[in-house]
């Protein structure tokens, strides 16, 4: 399988389990791997055919500043979810960084991988 890939998609949301952090807007993160065969789309040289990662990255970029989750677990499984059902991709594996939110640290986050049913 092939992999379109995505990485160090910044979006300002509401993200956090504490009041401040209800209050304000954070930066999070993505690095995104999508599995999609772009054999169709390397053969005819047709976008149609292939996996549009600038949609994919709208269409993320939408979702997620619209968002307002206590939990980057959710956000990432929620995304995750999103690409897999509105772009047909067959696996995903993201990363979801929330910089900054521990003291001495530069990063926290998680890192999932989901197949479509």
């Amino acid at each position: 399988m092939d992999t379109i890939f995505i990485d160090q998609l910044a979006v300002d949301t509401q993200i956090g389990l504490y009041d401040w952090e209800r209050k304000i807007r954070q930066r999070v993160v993505f690095d995104l791997a999508m599995d999609f065969d772009i054999r169709a789309a390397a053969a005819s040289d047709d976008v149609t055919k292939t996996l549009d990662y600038k949609a994919v990255s709208k269409r993320v970029i939408e979702f997620v500043e619209n968002a307002g989750f206590e939990l980057v677990e959710t956000l990432a499984e929620r995304v995750a979810a999103l690409i897999i059902d509105e772009f047909g991709v067959t696996r995903v594996t993201l990363r979801l960084d929330k910089p900054y939110a521990l003291r001495g640290a530069k990063n926290v986050g998680v890192r999932i991988t989901r197949d479509a049913p």
